[in-house]
């Protein structure tokens, strides 16, 4: 666990910040469905037929915003 601590003196984990703003994996219809939220006004939506490459990519797609974070 790496906590950073930003100009203002706030501390905060960038793993879980990525985290909390993934959702959960849902199923819609034929698709399993997930969103991140890169910020405010940039909500991306990814869906897949087979849940097993959802779990995998969501994975990737949390690291890959925990590493913009930091």
């Amino acid at each position: 666990m790496s906590i950073i601590e930003t100009n203002f003196g706030t501390k905060f984990d960038p793993k879980r910040m990525a985290l909390g703003s993934a959702s959960n994996i849902s199923k819609k219809g034929a698709f399993y469905i997930f969103q991140i939220r890169v910020n405010n006004d940039d909500i991306r939506e990814y869906s897949f037929t087979n849940h097993s490459r959802a779990t995998i990519m969501r994975k990737i797609m949390v690291s890959h915003l925990e590493n913009k974070i930091r």
